[in-house]
């Protein structure tokens, strides 16, 4: 049987046993018959609240926090939806746009034209926030569980503030979206630290499809609640990006009816574990690197076995990748137990060490082997994982060691799709 896996832009087909193998996908849901229309409804009939027009006055200055290019945002309709409803009400000199890339790197001019489109990228000013530079933040106090939170200036100057995502299930703050567009998003350095320590990232409630009382979710939740928002503005999409339904108005309604709409499309129940699980990380923009390819090791890691294998297919074309501190923390132990250690140890957080950690654990549980495009065995020997060139052979040779009974699961779109065993906590 030939199971099609999420994978770059173009795909990758791989060979399994029927007869042994269960293909667990997300509830295939088809793109909204007019999305314009979707985006213009959620804007003028929101969740909770006015209208997003109601909410703004002439002469108002407005900041729209927007996803980086990591993630399949679909931008080029959000953001034009937006602005037409402020058409009239503020001048588009107005307006900034400022990419909520958190620690991650900057989109270049051609990354963002090709995100927003050429029409916006020439009338909006776009900005990539910057955590690192101590200039362009500013102080908000402290919040949630004794958070130092400092925010990108010109969000807190704004007169209107708006967030946009899409929202999916997220492997340690419960789902994406929301708030999150905010704070790590938006946010300096020290705070994002804070959010991703040890102690909250090794919280057993830190994981998919939990905000209530996962204390990643909770202080995110608190930051973005007590800095102010004016209006949220998220949607939801199927396996092809394409936008199903699209929810706006207050932030903690609004982010609340999307997460459902999120688990009843992503979150899918298995019977039991599994011996070998294959996943991916959803194809690009998702698997443009190993530090996002966690994730989808991550969904897998909900339904294998203790001491199972899983196969993690992931393009890595933009590698590690080399900016961050990501590469060299994977490196500064000799076994993933040795970091886990390591990190439990630290009194200060360092950046990137959450995915580590998240890495890690799953790779002291379960043998982890990656298939790539771009990274070479040796790379990946030194992050502590193997290489496979045919994932098909790999995955034979895994349940025929396992033995007659083993079982393979397959999430050939990665954390579109979260599995979890009938009747765990999810």
């Amino acid at each position: 049987m030939k199971v099609r896996l999420a994978y770059g832009q173009s795909g990758l087909d791989i060979d399994v046993d029927p007869h042994r193998t269960t293909v667990v996908e997300p509830v295939h849901h088809p793109a909204a018959r007019n999305q314009a229309a979707v985006l213009r409804a959620a804007l003028r009939e929101p969740v909770a609240g006015p209208p997003l027009a109601e909410r703004v006055r002439p002469g108002q200055t407005v900041a729209i926090s927007a996803c980086d290019g990591t993630r399949p945002q679909p931008r080029h309709l959000m953001i034009p939806a937006l602005l037409d409803e402020l058409d009239g009400i503020v001048r588009r000199e107005d307006v900034v746009i400022l990419v909520a890339t958190g620690t991650h790197r900057g989109n270049d001019a051609s990354e963002l034209r090709t995100m927003f489109g050429d029409e916006i990228a020439d009338t909006v000013r776009i900005v990539n926030h910057d955590a690192r530079d101590a200039s362009r933040l500013t102080w908000m106090g402290r919040h949630g569980d004794g958070v130092p939170v400092w925010l990108n200036r010109e969000w807190v100057e704004a007169d209107v503030r708006i967030t946009t995502g899409f929202v999916e299930p997220h492997f340690f703050a419960g789902f994406s979206g929301g708030p999150k567009l905010v704070a790590p998003g938006l946010a300096g350095l020290e705070t994002v630290l804070v959010l991703h320590d040890a102690a909250r990232i090794g919280d057993p409630r830190a994981t998919w499809g939990i905000t209530r009382g996962n204390p990643v979710h909770n202080d995110v939740r608190a930051i973005a609640e007590a800095t102010g928002v004016t209006f949220a503005f998220d949607v939801v999409l199927n396996r092809d990006k394409d936008v199903v339904a699209a929810f706006g108005g207050d932030l903690p309604p609004m982010h609340a009816a999307a997460t459902a709409a999120a688990a009843r499309m992503a979150m899918r129940p298995v019977r039991a574990p599994f011996d070998v699980v294959v996943t991916t990380n959803s194809g690009f923009p998702l698997d443009q690197n190993l530090y996002q390819a966690v994730k989808g090791m991550s969904a897998a890691y909900q339904v294998v076995r203790p001491g199972g294998t899983i196969v993690c297919a992931a393009e890595c074309r933009d590698g590690f990748p080399d900016h961050g501190s990501y590469r060299r923390v994977l490196a500064s132990a000799p076994s993933p137990q040795a970091l886990l250690n390591e990190i439990s140890a630290r009194t200060e957080t360092i950046p990137d060490q959450w995915q580590v950690q998240i890495q890690a654990r799953i790779q002291s549980g379960s043998q982890v082997i990656m298939h790539t495009s771009y990274l070479s065995d040796d790379e990946l020997a030194a992050a502590h994982l193997r290489q496979t060139r045919d994932i098909s052979a790999t995955v034979a040779e895994a349940l025929a060691a396992a033995g007659p009974q083993a079982r393979l699961c397959v999430l050939p779109e990665g954390p579109q799709t979260i599995p979890f065993i009938e009747g765990s906590r999810l």
